[in-house]
């Protein structure tokens, strides 16, 4: 099989692709003949800049805007994305947020914006697209978890709670999609150079790790791709952490 083309006819649709790990696994899907749309919630010429990119690379994609933590603006997404490029075969919950919080200065309203981000907007996506999944019986779903999902985490207990709660939805839907062809995995990657880890590599981060470096985009973009492309691997977490944990 050409590795090249081994999603060709397919359709993905990456939240939180307008930059940084999202921006790769968008290009990465493409590059394997998926048509991707690219969503944001306020970074438009971002989102349309990694289209760009698709569309010279001879690929199909299309920006659309929502916040995906908002039932409403994730209904008009997925509806923007089946008549723009068909149904979603491909789902990748990436969109997040990290604010920096010590216990001491975390706020109600940072927990539950957190939360809502980073957990409650792959809930409302996948509930979107699983229907159209399970009528063609055939789906691939990953969730965008992280180290922080089973260790101390360096953002706060907010991050912690919400990418620990990402993992059991991706054990809770693996389990019950399973039988329909439909895999749900997740990616849990450590540090990885990308904006929102600025903190982390400030603070030198890359020097705790075995490899003795931070990741890239594009190295977790290539674990998710292996995800999309197995069929027999689903209800897992994929660590990408330059060994800072096994597992």
């Amino acid at each position: 099989m050409d590795a090249h083309n081994t999603l060709s006819g397919r359709v993905a649709l990456v939240t939180g692709g307008s930059r940084g790990i999202g921006r790769a696994i968008a290009v990465a899907l493409a590059g394997a003949g998926a048509a991707v749309a690219v969503n944001y919630r306020s970074r438009k010429d971002e989102a349309e800049a990694v289209v760009a990119e698709i569309e010279r690379s001879g690929g199909r994609g299309s920006a659309v805007g929502g916040d995906v933590s908002v039932a409403a603006d994730v209904d008009t997404m997925v509806g923007q994305v089946v008549a723009g490029l068909g149904p979603v075969d491909i789902l990748i919950n990436n969109a997040g947020i990290g604010p920096v919080r010590d216990i001491d200065e975390l706020t109600e309203e940072d927990f539950d914006r957190t939360l809502a981000v980073n957990l409650k907007s792959a809930f409302l996506c996948t509930q979107a697209v699983v229907p159209g999944m399970r009528a063609r019986r055939w789906g691939r779903i990953v969730n965008m978890s992280s180290v922080a999902a089973r260790g101390g985490g360096a953002l706060g207990v907010h991050y912690n709670a919400s990418k620990a709660g990402l993992e059991g939805l991706t054990r809770g839907y693996a389990a019950r999609l399973a039988a329909e062809q439909i895999t749900v995995n997740a990616v849990a990657p450590g540090p990885v150079d990308t904006e929102m880890a600025a903190p982390l590599k400030a603070a030198g981060v890359a020097a705790s790790l075995p490899v003795g470096r931070m990741g890239t985009p594009e190295e977790v973009a290539d674990a998710v791709l292996m995800v999309v492309r197995n069929g027999f691997l689903t209800g897992q977490a994929i660590a990408v952490n330059g060994g800072r944990i096994f597992t």
